[in-house]
């Protein structure tokens, strides 16, 4: 289902609409190197998105001037062509859209344009493959056995031990991934279609534990159809909602069919870059023994998020119960009957509530700050429905279409986009949001009134999907202190900002991570992380966002200013999504392939 079908050239009837007559101006445009003809053809408010295709980097171009810009310092180098409607993915949304086609000098290009006005108002170019490089698939796969008598032969395993054994020790890897999450996995799997040596370490035993070993109530929030890894599907008996242990047998799986060099058990202890070789030397101790290996790209796979935040809060020393930070909570059995305080109001603070109420805790909710709380069903139904679900996958939606689809909307935009339809989930909810801002519960949508996933891209938190916690919250089977904060600890309670004491017999931190770039500073230097400066968030000035506007995620699969550090992360449909753009960019250094970066981002936050 991820997978396309070889595009077609439209009939000449085709270049009669105006998408075609646009693509052909353009076309003819670019190859005259007529950058003022073609920046032309965009509307004044218009948005270009380029994913790797014309600036090696993930950028978003607005406005006629800024498409003038970018074109004079790419075009000789790109020489775009061969730009066509294409219906590979189906026909567009509206007679004004179309999926389109178009190459440059190194790959195969992917897109989609949206015309106002018969001029573009978005348009959207992918890098989807590099030119001698194509993954080998449908007719370029592997035969996997050679016929005939072959002295000597090898077989596939013999090969697979081969590699495993030198790889890091005869040979070097080019790229070491620092994570074996999903993210980290999804980004091997992509760097081993394109022949790339590639090395994932972990620190836990097994690929899965960094799901395992969470509270064992936890799930994935997202169905099924939005959470395909690259290559394989879930298969159609799926659950909609994966419990965290399936989802981590999955992945144990995927790492062993798809032939990933995963070194599990296998602590980073620290990585050094060397300008004038141009590799890194990253130190690990793997089984016992402390190695070097000297990759030229070093890829931190940890997350979206970096490490976790924990308050500091006077008394923490002299609380005698259990307290820790949400990432290590290891479920609620040990505290049936037991007084449990849990501070913070966002998906991993309810999902430890519910839980802790189910084995008979008494337990309470601190919501230091307002929380957008969206019910799954709605979500799915009035969000998500469209693009990842089974009457989407029956209306011929493909992954890779709903994918790009979702890509083709500007962030500068998206917000637009987004508010009708959490005004559809608060209409639908009414009666819900009633009765939970009746119990107290500080509600709200967002800055813009744009929801859930604006939040997401924006701070990475503040939000909850609802799969059942609230109802506790709103019948009050979870108590609530909302509008306050934790004044301090005494030996065995927990007391408010409102002079409120809690009696605890624990108390869980689910107050969210740090950036990204924390675990460069860990792994690196805080000189890098500063050099990098923050990950995630668009620079919307909204809370926990601050501007400048940058139209892209900070420092996300694309180059960073330190030389050879790339962040890879995100929830799964981001990581199946983005590795594509990431591995196509470290294949093309690989293969020196000339990458010359337009818009490397610019440092307005340390972290």
């Amino acid at each position: 289902m991820t997978e396309t079908i070889t595009a077609r050239t439209v009939d000449a009837s085709a270049t009669e609409t105006a998408i075609g007559r646009w693509l052909a101006d353009f076309e003819r445009a670019l190859t005259a190197r007529d950058i003022d003809a073609a920046a032309d053809l965009f509307v004044e408010d218009c948005y270009w998105r380029d994913l790797v295709a014309f600036t090696w980097n993930i950028i978003t171009i607005e406005g006629p001037e800024g498409v003038r810009k970018m074109l004079a310092q790419t075009l000789d180098q790109v020489r775009p062509s061969g730009f066509r409607v294409t219906d590979e993915l189906g026909e567009a949304a509206a007679p004004t859209e179309s999926w389109i086609r178009f190459e440059t000098s190194v790959g195969g290009g992917l897109g989609h344009l949206r015309l106002r006005d018969d001029k573009a108002w978005t348009l959207l170019t992918t890098l989807n493959d590099l030119k001698g490089h194509e993954e080998p698939k449908r007719d370029r796969r592997p035969k996997g056995i050679e016929h005939g008598a072959v002295p000597n032969r090898q077989t596939w395993l013999e090969q697979r031990r081969l590699e495993s054994d030198e790889l890091g020790h005869v040979t070097q890897p080019y790229v070491v991934i620092v994570g074996g999450g999903q993210g980290g996995i999804a980004l091997g799997a992509r760097l081993r279609q394109l022949s790339v040596p590639t090395i994932i370490v972990d620190r836990n035993p097994r690929p899965g534990d960094a799901w395992r070993k969470r509270y064992k109530s936890l799930t994935l929030h997202d169905p099924v159809w939005y959470d395909h890894l690259p290559y394989i599907d879930f298969p159609p008996n799926w659950p909609v909602f994966s419990p965290k242990d399936k989802i981590a047998d999955w992945l144990e799986m995927y790492t062993r069919v798809m032939e990933l060099n995963y070194w599990d058990s296998t602590e980073c202890k620290r990585a050094s870059y060397d300008e004038a070789a141009k590799e890194w030397t990253v130190v690990l101790e793997h089984d016992g023994v402390e190695m070097a290996l000297r990759p030229k790209q070093l890829v931190l796979a940890t997350g979206m998020s970096g490490k976790p935040s924990v308050p500091e809060i006077d008394g923490m020393d002299v609380f005698t119960g259990d307290q820790h930070h949400s990432s290590e909570h290891p479920g609620p059995d040990a505290y049936r009957g037991k007084k449990a305080v849990v501070i913070g109001s966002n998906n991993s603070a309810h999902d430890i509530c519910a839980a802790l109420w189910e084995v008979g805790a008494d337990v309470t909710m601190v919501q230091r700050s307002s929380t957008h709380v969206a019910r799954s069903d709605s979500l799915m139904e009035l969000g998500l429905g469209s693009l990842y679900s089974e009457s989407a996958v029956e209306s011929g939606m493909t992954t890779q279409k709903a994918d790009l689809t979702f890509a083709s909307i500007p962030y500068r935009l998206l917000h637009v986009f987004q508010v009708p339809v959490y005004d559809a989930i608060r209409e639908r909810d009414a009666d819900f949001y009633a009765r939970l801002e009746k119990a107290g519960f500080m509600l709200d949508f967002g800055d813009d009134n744009s929801g859930l996933f604006m939040k997401y891209l924006r701070r990475g938190s503040g939000y909850y999907i609802d799969v059942g916690a609230s109802e506790l919250v709103a019948n009050g089977d979870i108590k609530l202190e909302a509008g306050v904060d934790v004044a301090r600890l005494t030996e065995n309670a927990v007391v408010l900002s409102n002079g409120k004491t809690l009696p605890a017999d624990l108390v869980v931190y689910a107050t969210g991570y740090g950036s990204m770039n924390g675990w460069a500073a860990d792994l690196i230097s805080p000189e890098v992380a500063a050099k990098v400066g923050k990950c995630w968030g668009l620079g919307s000035a909204t809370a926990k966002d601050p501007g400048p506007w940058e139209g892209e995620l900070r420092n996300m699969w694309k180059p960073t200013q330190q030389e050879g550090l790339w962040f890879h992360g995100g929830n799964l449909h981001q990581s199946r999504h983005y590795s594509l753009y990431l591995a196509l960019q470290l294949k093309a250094r690989m293969e020196g392939i000339p990458t010359p970066v337009y818009g490397l981002q610019e440092v307005h936050h340390l972290s």
